[in-house]
């Protein structure tokens, strides 16, 4: 209620939407659709099949207009720094995007991302102004406290449905990010975004546009919760939607991907302690078999495994498959019933093996059950531990109950973050699509509490994996009345960092208890999981750059230019540092945050002999080590040079001539 009284205009607003609410686009009147619907003769301008909305002009803009920031290193704040390759970044995901673009473009395997939903409630960022300039644009989403953290006035503004530019502030808030996430997709990456029933119709759309509707491979779905106090229908359930960087690449790579069955290993477990406890009297393990999938919810993901419900020595098996050719027009080669001797009968449509050769390998196996006698068909069998790999359904069970409790249990049982994720479906999903020992990377830039990150981690230690993650978060404001505040954390990824350390802990103590009951144990085979799993993180923040910027002098103000000249003199900031420096100078050359940094005591060395930085002083000796060292780039900071022309001189001929790129700043 804004305590103002309705206009006459807003009551027949109302009317009219009441009979034709097709016309209405967030809250306002397309005159077109009205004139169309209402039967009068009318070409739609422009008309073809397009995604368009309020400003979408300027959200290319927004992503196309480049980056002066950088990132810098929180050693104190990071676990493991020098030897981690998992990576935490805070900051403004837009600017953190633009800023990897260079380094990462194509490196990322898998992006998760689970954005705002544009409920009514979310606060995030998108431009309320078109008109504004960069740089006011800049400061407002840089607004920082005495203490130097967000605020909540500075960087967001709420997305209500009264908005008359809803849909469309979170569309132009979405494209640019999901743009330069494509970027640092692999050819062979996919993508995993959640949503729910808010704008789940125009994310399919958005990114229909920015990854093309040939790339689309399923909507998930995952059943959340039960709402009984619901009025009409008890919505419980999100979706994810999965999109692949180029279908084709997939295809022509033959890539598929298989996960192990819900639940197997539950049954595993069960069918060794049967067989233990009735001593293999087969009858009594079926039922008790049996007796265990009866245990199960109906709702239970393992449930279709319930399917094998016969038993021998094997462990559960079903003999109902289908032994014919798919579609008809199979072979029909001759096949002799083991007990009766005599050719068994043919399937109409033909056997489903093509060669007999293989059908004789199969029933060689046990794969295939026949009949009485020869009058019935064989059947299939298969046996559920044979065939433990399936592919991924598209609906899942996952309580957000769970979930909370799982995230609680980190932090001591209390109650820090409202609806995180469950990493367990996170994790599922990456060890769907990734392989353990490809070192592929996941990116997940709306990181949240760092539930990728955790899942990564659980990932690994499952398989002894080599994945890596980068997670971004922004420091966005906790409530001061919030549990969170309470406790600690002034902002969300506080909290992201310290469930990083601590399910490092977890995992670390867990690994550590696995091999110490491992040594009591009589080993019959080997584990070949790797333990040395990477339970660090590095943090690094996004920052002004460490050297100055020109600034776009206007009406031709010749002072303000002098004095703009003078600062130039030194292009390097007030607060800039030496390792700031590195690291900003190693993103700007396209090298990734993993790289190996030397301080060779006179200058840095990057990757061994990528690249050298020169930043602190410059001298014949100094450019011999260099030259001897045999770089591919160096970079230096012209000042070093000052009233030494003959040295600089000197140093772009013997750079040149060693065949050394060599660049001044």
């Amino acid at each position: 209620m804004d305590g103002t009284s309705q206009t006459p205009q807003e009551i027949k607003l109302q009317e009219l939407k009441k009979i034709f609410p097709e016309v209405f686009a967030e809250g306002k009147v397309d005159w077109e659709k009205l004139k169309a619907t209402l039967g009068e003769d009318i070409n739609f301008s422009n008309e073809r099949y397009v995604l368009n909305w309020a400003g979408k002009s300027d959200a290319f803009k927004v992503l196309q207009a480049p980056t002066t920031k950088t990132l810098i290193p929180a050693k104190d704040e990071s676990v493991n720094f020098e030897e981690t390759e998992n990576i935490f970044i805070e900051g403004e995901n837009l600017e953190v995007l633009k800023v990897l673009q260079k380094s990462y473009f194509g490196k990322v395997k898998m992006i998760y991302i689970d954005p705002p939903y544009n409920t009514g409630n979310d606060h995030f960022i998108y431009p309320d102004k078109f008109s504004e300039t960069k740089a006011d644009y800049e400061k407002r989403v840089g607004d920082k406290d005495e203490e130097g953290y967000m605020t909540k006035e500075g960087m967001y503004k709420k997305n209500s449905k009264e908005n008359g530019q809803y849909h469309s502030n979170w569309l132009n808030m979405m494209y640019p990010r999901l743009f330069l996430a494509k970027n640092l997709l692999k050819q062979d990456g996919i993508i995993f975004v959640s949503i729910d029933d808010n704008e789940v119709h125009n994310l399919k759309l958005i990114m229909n546009e920015v990854f093309g509707e040939e790339n689309f491979v399923a909507s998930l779905i995952y059943d959340k919760n039960r709402k009984n106090d619901a009025k009409y229908f008890s919505v419980g359930h999100e979706y994810m939607l999965v999109y692949f960087k180029d279908y084709q690449i997939i295809k022509d790579q033959k890539l598929v991907f298989r996960t192990v069955k819900e639940g197997i290993d539950d049954v595993k477990e069960e069918f060794i302690n049967l067989k233990k406890r009735h001593k293999n009297d087969w009858e009594l393990v079926e039922k008790g078999i049996k007796d265990f999938y009866k245990s199960w919810d109906e709702d239970d993901e393992r449930i279709s495994l319930a399917r094998f419900n016969k038993v021998d020595e094997k462990g559960p098996y079903r003999d109902d498959g289908n032994i014919s050719w798919p579609g008809g027009g199979g072979p029909k080669y001759e096949i002799l019933h083991p007990e009766t001797k005599k050719p068994c009968k043919i399937p109409d449509g033909g056997w489903r093996f093509p060669k007999k050769k293989r059908m004789l390998e199969e029933i060689e196996k046990g794969r295939v059950v026949f009949g009485k006698d020869e009058s019935t068909l064989p059947r299939i069998r298969r046996n559920l531990f044979e065939t433990d790999k399936e592919v991924m359904r598209s609906v899942h069970f996952s309580y957000a109950q769970t979930a909370t409790s799982e995230f609680n249990k980190i932090f001591n049982n209390q109650r820090i973050f409202d609806n995180p994720k469950h990493f367990d479906d996170i994790a599922k999903l990456i060890t769907y699509v990734t392989e353990p020992n490809e070192e592929d990377l996941i990116l997940d830039f709306f990181s949240g509490s760092a539930t990728t990150a955790h899942a990564v981690m659980k990932s690994n230690k499952e398989d002894g994996g080599n994945r890596k993650y980068i997670c971004v978060q922004l420091p966005e404001e906790t409530d001061t009345k919030s549990n969170a505040y309470k406790a600690g954390f002034k902002n969300i990824s506080e909290i992201s960092k310290e469930r990083i350390r601590r399910v490092g802990d977890i995992i670390r103590n867990e690994l550590k208890q696995e091999n110490e009951r491992k040594k009591l144990e009589i080993q019959f085979q080997e584990d070949s999981r790797n333990y040395k799993i990477d339970l660090g993180f590095k943090v690094l923040k996004l920052s002004d750059s460490n050297f100055k910027q020109w600034q776009q002098i206007q009406n031709k103000d010749a002072k303000a230019l002098e004095e703009q000249i003078k600062l130039f003199v030194d292009p390097v900031s007030e607060t800039a540092t030496i390792e700031n420096m590195v690291y900003e100078l190693l993103l700007k050359s396209g090298k990734d945050l993993n790289s190996k940094i030397v301080n060779q005591g006179d200058y840095y060395t990057i990757n061994e002999d990528e690249l050298a930085l020169l930043l602190e002083k410059a001298n014949q000796e100094i450019i011999n080590k260099i030259i001897a060292s045999k770089p591919q780039k160096v970079i230096a900071l012209d000042k070093l040079f000052k009233d030494n022309d003959q040295l600089k001189t000197n140093t772009v001929l013997q750079l040149k001539d060693a065949g050394i790129e060599f660049k001044t700043i």
